[in-house]
């Protein structure tokens, strides 16, 4: 079989880069245009001789442009086989011609939803429909039909078509690929913005559909934003792939303002680090290591709150990750830039341009330290949390709400002092992000020691105290999950610990109150577990 000459196109695009060479090409080649709309006024400005398509159908274009393409002339020209007689004869019968090439790219609806005064309306109307249908029936008849649907392909296409008046059939197959992948992640572009609008409760693509179970169907749409340079190691490939609508203080959509590229493993300690300090008040800042808390601390002023949180373990805040929850000022600015410190890339809602210049301008930050920029941030955002196991994904809804003190239950005779139950509070936000088994230690809302990721719930304790030291007296101890012997109050006890939360849960939960009453210490179930595997 040989290629099809292209001796027609149709035009028809929202996005008019470069269309205009690529139709003087084909108007210098003799090839005639078919065209729609504001593309054919294009077009006419820019002296391109084009054919109306009402004009080629016979029928004029109507319902404000909802109506314009969807005609047996333009779809069995589009549809035809060209090695078929019989349906060569039938084109001829009713007047049909060969439309070997579609230039069509759609309605700008995920540009439409992501403006700020968008609404269901403006986003129902920027819902291609004739676009679509073309370049699916373009892309099923890749034999005979060259499909294009972006600008960056022009240039491939203008090249073949100059060459030889055609494109080759594995250029077509090519395009036709690209064109069922562009029709599927806009139809789920779509799906996605009326499941959150409540359009089709049915359809929602949350998992939070009711109280007991998730949908029986999820439908994830994915395209890669960037290639990573390696995964966790060198010898692994990566890439980061988003959401068709990622949320706006997200990781994903955040902007880069400063710094090298950012790797895997940055990524993953950027979204412990939002995640977590979206929980905290005002005027929070946290270090991560290795996707775990090893600072974190909520003061009067940020640059208050960067200190503590840094003298909660400055030897392990070495090579850190930083998260705020508000506009990164100078006094910040200028106590990170210190000779002590060398942090990897930070995460913050803003940047004064005063902070801004100090982070970029110093000798090992400038074109270094990678500085992301979410904008305003918000908290309890219902999401989904996606794992994979081999032969599948895990999903489950986030556990990013924040919890009740008003739930809370005092089980001992001795009642938290008000500044303990505000570390409480602090610590209690804190260790739901922290690797279980997880135990934190905090005092005046900083966090002073840590221990994550333990086998044994002893060793959480111990590590945790041991690196809190001498500050943990006087100080309170947040465990994720219950307490299954009372040996670890003990401990608790001896590093002079003044109050303790944790869920309850535990069959021996009597023991355990106990041991607290037996040592003055007072103790908060909280009802709920944060586990964080």
């Amino acid at each position: 079989m040989s290629d099809p000459v292209i001796e027609r196109a149709l035009i028809s695009v929202s996005d008019k880069q470069g269309l205009s060479d690529i139709a003087q090409l084909l108007n210098d080649l003799n090839i005639e245009i078919l065209s729609t709309g504001g593309t054919k006024n294009h077009l006419d400005h820019a002296a391109i001789n084009a054919i109306d398509i009402a004009e080629y159908t016979e029928f004029p274009e109507m319902m404000s442009g909802r109506l314009k393409t969807l005609h047996p002339r333009v779809h069995g020209g589009i549809l035809c086989r060209h090695d078929r007689p019989d349906e060569i004869e039938a084109m001829q019968l009713h007047g049909i011609l060969k439309i070997p090439l579609i230039i069509v790219n759609l309605y700008p609806f995920e540009e439409t939803i992501a403006r700020e005064d968008a609404t269901l309306e403006m986003a129902i109307e920027n819902i291609d429909i004739g676009g679509p249908t073309m370049i699916r029936a373009a892309a099923k008849n890749y034999l005979f039909t060259t499909v294009v649907t972006s600008p960056d392909q022009y240039s491939e296409v203008a090249e073949q078509i100059k060459k030889q008046g055609s494109t080759t059939l594995a250029l077509r197959k090519k395009l036709a690929h690209e064109a069922f992948k562009k029709t599927a992640h806009y139809d789920r572009a779509i799906t996605n913005f009326l499941a959150k609008k409540e359009f089709s409760p049915s359809q929602s693509h949350t998992p939070c559909q009711s109280k007991d179970k998730l949908p029986g169907i999820i439908e994830l749409s994915l395209e890669q934003k960037t290639q990573l340079r390696y995964g966790e190691n060198p010898h692994q490939k990566a890439a980061l792939y988003r959401q068709s609508e990622p949320e706006n203080d997200s990781v994903v959509a955040a902007q880069q303002l400063n710094g090298k590229e950012l790797s895997y493993n940055n990524l993953l300690d950027l979204e412990s680090a939002l995640q977590l300090v979206k929980l905290l008040p005002q005027s929070s800042a946290v270090v991560i290591k290795h996707n775990n808390p090893c600072g974190a601390s909520s003061q009067a002023t940020l640059k208050q709150a960067t200190e503590c949180a840094f003298a909660g373990d400055p030897e392990s805040a070495f090579g850190s990750v930083l998260g705020f929850n508000e506009e990164v000022d100078y006094e910040t600015a200028e106590f990170l830039v210190g000779p002590d410190k060398f942090v990897e890339a930070i995460i913050a809602p803003s940047y004064s341009p005063e902070a801004f210049e100090v982070l970029t301008t110093r000798p090992k930050w400038k074109n270094n330290v990678r500085l992301m920029k979410t904008g305003p941030l918000e908290r309890g955002i219902d999401m989904m949390d996606i794992r994979s196991i081999s032969g599948g994904l895990l999903i489950q809804e986030s556990d990013n709400l924040i919890d009740e003190p008003s739930d809370w239950e005092v089980v001992t005779e001795v009642r938290p002092s008000a500044d303990a139950l505000e570390d409480l509070r602090f610590a209690w936000m804190i260790v739901r992000q922290v690797k279980s088994n997880a135990i934190v230690v905090a005092k005046a809302k900083t966090l002073w020691g840590s221990g994550a990721g333990q086998m044994s719930r002893i060793d959480a304790v111990e590590i945790a105290l041991q690196k809190s030291s001498e500050k943990s007296k006087g100080s309170v101890l947040a465990s994720d999950a219950f307490f299954p012997f009372a040996d670890s109050i003990q401990r608790a006890a001896i590093a002079g610990i003044q109050a303790i939360i944790q869920p309850g849960g535990s069959r021996r939960d009597a023991e355990v109150i106990a041991a607290c009453n037996e040592h003055k210490i007072s103790m908060l179930f909280t009802g709920k577990r944060h586990f964080k595997h």
